[in-house]
């Protein structure tokens, strides 16, 4: 309230900025939303990948006290509060076989931000580490809702009729346009929209704790 009383706002007291307090606050306002793309999109923190290989990473970086031995996880937080908002301890369990795992991928496999007008190929190895199920559900990058497509098809998940590889193993495609016969395992994209990715593991497995499970990137295709 201190920081907002400095900007003219004050409980029960009109708000009525001059000329150069609006070309100040609508500057500040595009900067701040351009950093808080930045600290949530391009995480720096540390250990904030699941796996050097990859750009997958975790969503939720911080303590539950949000506090470290010597500063407050502001970046931290701020990150997933732009990111998503809510959470429980449930989401970032610790105990193999109870709760939820999530890991967020924003970039393909070549390090490019992922983009509605391209194509891409997901490989999921067989015998993911949840005992629950698993999903992958694409966001869109401004508002971090639910992709907003015509078909309304936000995500896909083991507990859908899928087409599975002899191996076990599922291909997912996201592109403005379904790969031929591969209708049932595609989530559409929105052309000049970017876009990101949750992976989430129900009830995951001590090869998600341990980082065993070696999970492929994003990867674009023609």
């Amino acid at each position: 309230m201190a920081m907002l009383k400095q900007l003219g706002i004050e409980k029960g007291k009109p708000f009525n900025p001059d000329e150069r307090q609006i070309k100040i606050l609508t500057e500040a306002a595009l900067v701040g939303e351009a950093m808080a793309k930045a600290n949530t999109f391009e995480k720096r923190f540390e250990d904030v990948y699941y796996r050097s290989e990859t750009h997958w990473k975790y969503p939720i970086v911080w303590h539950w006290s949000h506090e470290t031995e010597f500063y407050h996880q502001m970046d931290e937080m701020a990150a997933y509060t732009y990111e998503a908002i809510g959470t429980n301890k449930a989401m970032s369990t610790e105990i193999p076989g109870v709760g939820q795992a999530y890991l967020g991928a924003y970039k393909d496999s070549e390090g490019n931000w992922l983009d509605g007008s391209g194509n891409y190929k997901l490989h999921i190895p067989p015998n993911p580490p949840a005992k629950e199920f698993w999903s992958i559900t694409l966001y869109d990058v401004d508002t971090r809702c639910l992709i907003n497509n015509e078909q309304q098809i936000a995500d896909k998940s083991s507990r859908m009729d899928l087409l599975t590889n002899e191996d076990g193993s599922v291909d997912l495609y996201f592109g403005p346009e379904a790969p031929e016969g591969k209708e049932q395992n595609w989530i559409p994209t929105v052309p000049n929209q970017g876009f990101f990715a949750y992976l989430r593991l129900y009830a995951p497995l001590e090869p998600y704790f341990d980082r065993t499970w070696a999970f492929p990137d994003i990867e674009k295709v023609n």
